[in-house]
């Protein structure tokens, strides 16, 4: 494809004529995509395939490029240009070619059930999508027709293919069904449509799944197609001959992965917990896979301890207080949860021998909690039987926390340390919480396992137990008040007999001291057993994160009794400043230290030590200011340039380059001018080679300081206008692998409107698509995602009147948006994000009334949306409540918790109390 090609080829007015995108030179364009080395030649090819994909012509030269005699690459972008046709303008094709249509996708896919894998799916996919289009009304039986077909005789290819390709398509409708566009009303049609035709599905799926004669690629595919159908929320007592049969398939190494996905989705769904009766059928077909979870277990097979350990806590974690509540049947559940302790003491280390624990600490959560929130008979009975059980999951937890040996830690990769350094963190969070249950006689137990072990003369004990018995007790009291505990003077007092051989070790006696800083306050007399350590700790490098921050905290909590001690304190703090032992946000912390113990001292002994402590710095700054730091940062400059031509493909590269340039920009503010639009035109090139979320926050940085200033507009412009157009066609891949770039696109979004809402005024910013991406990313797991995109809308929707691309966009798509939050509240976001969607209806709310008292009746109008719980009168209420609150953002956050709690069917419970 040539450049010339490329140039009419912009969207909207002035589209690329229709020779332009003609067979021929689509070919020449994906040749381009995929085999030109240069990747500027990569791009116009890419956006030049967007266009021609979305063309009318599309759909002329799709079933031309589905001909036998193109390559796989081809027939692929066939496939996909019609998908694209039908899900997004379905509007545009005409009713009576909707059976021609029809008839030739069955055929193309007929003919690909021998052929390419990939161009069938998309086939499939595209078939799906017009299903759904046309369903229930223009086409009434879709599935059933999709089985008969198939399985018809005359076809020309052998039963097995068919039989694969008819698996394929059924798995994918509902896949499409979840992602499609379709309007709400419509999706609702659609879903109760599909729940009825899944009496069409199963039986199928059942007799392949049992019949020997079934090869293992088909079973493997039944197992797939019922994942996919159960995420539809089908009753889960209308599952159980396939769960039971998904349960004799896991014997099969072929098909276990496949059976354990299909289990997990089938117990997990929203709907199950109503179906008590299945759910106890399922008890014992759990616990019949410990046999084989123990084999696995002793021959090292970690993919079969992980399959079985999901489907156990799925069963435990997603069904714990509805099986609670069968009282009759407490033995098998406890079993079930002795079970998941074996998963979480699981031997070996993780992440090096087992990865399997990690997926249990939730269910521990979820156990107590529902525990907790039964009324008081029924709690004594269960704390009776648990709370046993909770004392031996804090003794697995602490022996699994325990580091390795010397020698095999030296052999992690520092992934494998980060690793298990976040499962420590989230063994430590669940001692936290397991301390709500057990109290003060979970500190007694670890105080004793700790002396016993440090007073013990029979045999010598090793220093990673130690390390995990302090953990423990450092875990917990950082976070609950042990002031008035009675074994933190009997801890106190045994630290200092620990024999500290290890890094690991003395970082947690520092953590540990640092956790108890309140309790020294307030016993002042054992200051002096501990503060040596950490005095001494403060000259090791490898001891510096630990050592410092314990010693702020002492500082802070303790500075009237320090006096006595300040001396000594001051000595070491400004022996190591002057070695250069501590990195530079060490230094800061330690100069706070300082502060806190100054504070407290008399004002001629602050003089003096501050004289003796800042003398040094005053000359170093006197040396700088003689120098000028932008000129010595442009010289850098250009080295940077020569790294980055070599090293542009490395994110990590990338990610350093960003990072100096954003501490640069910060610290020298305007004085940065002379380089802003050598680092935009670097930043473009950076983003466009290996979008980053680093690349991102420095264009908000620059954005924020210089976008105002007419200068530098013009750079700035480019640049937003580039990382925007690159993170669209991002979007348009799949962003669900870049939480972290879609979180600090909206950040910038967000800064731009704030800061200069004119960058939404360039024709060539596609304001709308940057819209609905920004709605996606509201659906994302991700909770810094969500309020970044939240922040976004906030700042969008006040400029609806004064930025004329903003008000347009928000007329035309602004009901998508509420439908959006809507969801959210309705139970698709966490509680934690209410307050965020509710800023969002109070800015709609706020600019666009009229508007938004149209569509919320209209959004609100369908049954069971956005829950089911719902009743007509509660959604009438809350629009109502809504619509006239335009001025106290407080009562809207109100508003939504409640209706929030209604929709997910606890309002009025225990959950309530702490909302």
């Amino acid at each position: 494809m040539e450049r010339r090609e490329e140039q009419p080829g912009a969207a909207g007015a002035g589209a690329a004529p229709a020779l332009d995108f003609t067979v021929e030179n689509v070919e020449k364009a994906l040749h381009q995509l995929y085999y030109d080395p240069n990747i500027e030649n990569k791009n116009l090819a890419q956006k030049w395939l967007m266009q021609a994909q979305v063309s009318p012509q599309a759909w002329h030269f799709s079933w031309q490029l589905l001909q036998p005699d193109k390559v796989p690459e081809i027939q692929y972008f066939g496939a996909s240009a019609l998908h694209i046709k039908i899900s997004r303008y379905w509007s545009d094709i005409p009713t009576d070619q909707y059976e021609s249509l029809k008839a030739q996708l069955f055929t193309q896919i007929t003919h690909f059930a021998s052929g390419s894998k990939i161009v069938l799916t998309r086939l499939c996919v595209a078939l799906a999508s017009l299903a759904l289009s046309m369903m229930p009304d223009a086409w009434p039986c879709a599935v059933a027709d999709m089985v008969r077909l198939f399985q018809a005789e005359d076809s020309p290819v052998d039963g097995q293919g068919r039989c694969l390709a008819l698996l394929e398509l059924l798995t994918v409708l509902p896949e499409e069904f979840q992602t499609s566009r379709l309007p709400q009303y419509r999706k609702g049609l659609v879903r109760a449509s599909l729940a009825v035709e899944c009496g069409a599905v199963f039986p199928l799926l059942e007799q392949l799944l049992q019949q020997p004669s079934s090869p293992s690629c088909v079973r493997q595919k039944v197992l797939k197609c019922f994942s996919s159908w159960v995420q539809l929320e089908v009753p889960l007592q209308d599952c159980e001959a396939l769960i039971q049969a998904a349960f004799a398939a896991l014997q099969d190494s072929e098909l276990f992965d496949s059976s354990v996905e299909a289990i997990v989705n089938a117990i997990s769904q929203p709907d199950a917990q109503r179906y008590v009766n299945t759910l106890l059928k399922l008890i014992p077909l759990v616990l019949g896979l410990q046999d084989q979870l123990r084999q696995a277990v002793q021959n090292g097979d970690m993919e079969t301890s992980h399959g079985i350990c999901r489907i156990a806590v799925a069963l435990g974690e997603n069904h714990s207080r509805a099986l609670l509540d069968q009282v009759e049947h407490w033995q098998s559940f406890l079993a079930l949860v002795n079970m998941i302790m074996f998963c979480t003491g699981i031997p070996g280390h993780y992440p090096v021998n087992e990865t399997t624990s990690s997926l249990t600490l939730t269910f521990w959560y979820t156990l107590q909690d529902d525990i907790l929130s039964f009324e008081a008979e029924k709690q004594a009975v269960y704390q009776q039987v648990y709370r046993p059980v909770y004392f031996q999951l804090v003794d697995v937890l602490l022996h699994k926390a325990q580091f390795p040996s010397d020698e095999e830690y030296g052999f992690w990769s520092s992934d494998e340390k980060e690793q298990f350094r976040i499962y420590r963190v989230d063994i430590s969070d669940t001692l936290m919480y397991v301390y709500e249950m057990l109290g003060a006689e979970l500190l007694s137990n670890l105080y004793e396992k700790l002396g016993r072990l440090l007073t013990s003369s029979e045999e010598p004990y090793s220093w990673q137990h130690t390390e995990a018995l302090l953990y423990g007790f450092q875990s917990i009291a950082e976070t609950i008040d042990v002031n008035y505990s009675d074994v933190v003077p009997g801890l106190i007092g045994l630290i200092p007999r620990i024999s500290i051989s290890n890094v690991q070790l003395a970082d947690t006696v520092m953590f540990t001291i640092g956790a108890l800083s309140e309790w020294l306050a307030d016993h002042p007399v054992m200051i002096n057993s501990v503060l040596p350590l950490v005095l001494h700790a403060l000259g090791n490098p490898e001891l510096s994160v630990s050592s410092v921050s314990t010693l702020k905290k002492i500082c802070r909590e303790c500075k009237y009794d320090l006096p006595p001690y300040a001396a000594n304190i001051v000595a070491v703090s400004q022996d190591v400043l002057m070695k250069q032992i501590h990195k530079t946000s060490q230094c800061m912390w330690l100069m706070q230290a300082l502060g806190f113990l100054l504070s407290a001292l008399q004002v001629e002994e602050i003089l003096k030590n501050l004289h003796s402590l800042i003398s040094p710095y005053i000359q170093q700054l006197e040396k700088l200011a003689e120098e000028i730091v932008v000129v010595v940062l442009q010289q850098v400059f250009q080295l940077i340039q020569k790294v980055l031509s070599k090293w542009l493909n490395d994110a990590q590269v990338v990610e350093a380059v960003c990072a100096i340039f954003e501490k640069s920009v910060k610290t020298l503010l305007d004085d940065f001018a002379p380089m802003v639009p050598q680092l935009c035109e670097m930043l473009g090139r950076m983003y466009s080679t290996i979008p980053q979320a680093s690349a991102l926050d420095l264009t908000r940085q620059l954005v924020h300081i210089f976008a105002h200033e007419p200068a530098h507009f013009p750079p700035i412009e480019a640049l937003f206008l580039l990382v925007t157009s690159v993170t669209l066609t991002l979007f348009q891949q799949g962003p669900r692998d870049h939480p972290d770039i879609v979180d600090s696109f909206m950040q910038l979004l967000a800064q731009a409107l704030k800061r200069k809402p004119d960058l939404f005024l360039c024709e060539r910013l596609d304001v709308k698509a940057v819209f609905q991406c920004a709605v996606l990313a509201l659906k994302f797991p991700e909770a810094p995602t969500v309020k970044a995109s939240c922040g976004f809308f906030t700042e969008l929707l006040p400029r609806c009147g004064e930025v004329e691309p903003v008000g347009k966009v928000v007329q035309e798509d602004g009901r998508m948006l509420l439908v959006a939050v809507l969801e959210a509240i309705g139970g698709q976001a966490s509680r934690s994000l209410m307050d965020c969607f509710a800023d969002i209806l109070f800015a709609l709310n706020k600019h666009c009334f009229s508007l938004l008292s149209m569509w919320i009746k209209e959004a609100l109008q369908p049954p069971g949306f956005p829950s089911a719980r719902l009743s007509p009168e509660q959604k009438d209420t809350f629009s109502q409540q809504i619509l006239r609150e335009r001025v106290n953002k407080r009562r809207v956050k109100e508003m939504v918790k409640e209706f929030t709690l209604l929709c997910r069917g606890l309002h009025g419970t225990d959950y309530t109390a702490d909302y």
